[in-house]
């Protein structure tokens, strides 16, 4: 079957799916595999449950709604690179080590408010996420938002095969993923392949003009849009208040003066500046704007704030590199609050490094006072401290439990496989 075949059958059934446990009467199933999971054995069952057809790659009897390609994987994203040839929206995608959710989020609420857009839901950004996305637009959309998550090179790359973007976004560059790429100029070639796509087609990068690699990396691009705290040439903003939640003041560019956010920290900074640069370009009103990113609040344990009887709990849990930890852990000691209490749990894919990435952590926290610090898991294991060291989450929890603090700040953060987000269970 060709792929102009599968995609008039994609038309007649376009809710794509590859996990039976969300399938829907009538949606199009990919069997996918992989080394600890082959879908090609939940085919028949995807049937049974209604689905219209299941593409396999393998077949073990004979079924006329089942369509046999030779490789699951690659057809998926054949049939979204054909189905985005087919529309014609402007396409913004997000890279970057830190805040690329974060930045989709904004970005795509800011959009939202003039413009019928479609993004990336959650963080579905790598090579079955991206083509679910795009394969997830319709023929209504005028634009379209879409994270690429990468760990290793050529990754990002893949992705602008089929997303063919248009506009292009680098959040930032930083020690993330290091056991795939090698190193931090590794981080940035993989990255920068989102501006080697847009400098190869003549589409337009929005650029942090206060970093300098963001800066070099993205000349020779046909069109950039700056911006920043200095130096940016579309919008310019500084932070305002940042004693609970970050407060900005939009300097030059758009009237948005005290633009009150519901993230924390300054660092989110880079985020709500790239949203409003985006907005501002694409002649969303300033009211819009400031509608769209004083509305949004973060979830899925993203820079949020909880309260927990006298205690303020800031919950950001769903990744850590050593470069976001840097940043939180220095936002979190500026911060007007009593009683500061860490909790960071161990990082991950840090390859060789980990240890030593580990430990100038350890030493950066140690220059801060603090009513209390634990360590959990990873590789804090192996690293010289004076703090409470707790192996998993269960026991960070108990100790927790035990300090019974009151009217303290708490930063809870580690990467996703640690889970801090289960100190807070009851």
């Amino acid at each position: 079957m060709t792929i102009e075949e599968l995609y008039d059958i994609y038309k007649a059934h376009p809710d794509v799916q590859t996990d039976t446990r969300k399938l829907k009467a009538g949606d199009l199933f990919f069997a996918l595999k992989g080394p600890n999971f082959n879908a090609n054995k939940l085919a028949k069952s995807a049937l049974d449950q209604g689905a219209a057809y299941a593409v396999v790659d393998e077949i073990s009897e004979p079924n006329k709604k089942l369509i046999k390609v030779d490789d699951v994987l690659q057809t998926l994203q054949q049939l979204a690179r054909y189905h985005r040839q087919q529309l014609d929206i402007l396409v913004l995608a997000i890279t970057g080590s830190n805040g690329k959710t974060t930045t989709k989020e904004l970005i795509s609420a800011v959009l939202s408010t003039t413009y019928k857009t479609y993004t990336t839901q959650g963080n579905l950004n790598n090579h079955i996420g991206v083509p679910l996305t795009l394969l997830g637009i319709r023929e209504d959309a005028q634009m379209a938002v879409i994270e690429m998550g990468a760990n290793h090179i050529g990754e990002i790359a893949g992705y602008c095969t089929y997303a063919l973007p248009t506009y292009g976004l680098i959040t930032n560059t930083g020690k993330a993923h290091l056991e795939g790429f090698g190193s931090l100029e590794g981080v940035r070639k993989g990255k920068g392949e989102l501006f080697d796509h847009l400098r190869s087609t003549g589409g337009t990068a929005f650029v942090m003009w206060d970093y300098d690699y963001l800066r070099n990396m993205s000349e020779g691009i046909a069109h950039r849009v700056t911006y920043g705290t200095r130096g940016g040439e579309y919008i310019t903003g500084t932070v305002a208040d940042n004693r609970e939640f970050l407060a900005v003041n939009i300097t030059h560019g758009a009237r948005l003066p005290l633009l009150k956010t519901r993230l924390v920290g300054d660092y989110n900074l880079p985020n709500v500046l790239a949203a409003v640069t985006v907005g501002a370009w694409f002649k969303v009103s300033d009211d819009d704007i400031r509608q769209a990113i004083e509305a949004y609040t973060p979830t899925n344990s993203r820079s949020q704030m909880i309260e927990r009887g006298t205690n303020h709990i800031i919950l950001d849990a769903y990744n850590a590199n050593p470069s976001s930890m840097s940043a939180a852990i220095e936002n979190f000691a500026r911060m007007d609050a009593p009683d500061k209490v860490l909790m960071l749990g161990g990082m991950r894919e840090l390859g060789p490094e980990s240890v030593s990435e580990h430990q100038s952590l350890v030493d950066l926290i140690s220059r801060y006072p603090w009513k209390a610090v634990a360590l959990v898991g990873g590789d804090f294991a192996h690293v010289t401290h004076a703090y409470t060291y707790l192996p998993d989450t269960t026991q960070a929890r108990d100790w927790l439990k035990q300090q019974a603090l009151d009217h303290a700040t708490i930063l809870i953060k580690g990467s996703r496989g640690i889970a801090m987000e289960n100190v807070l269970e009851s």
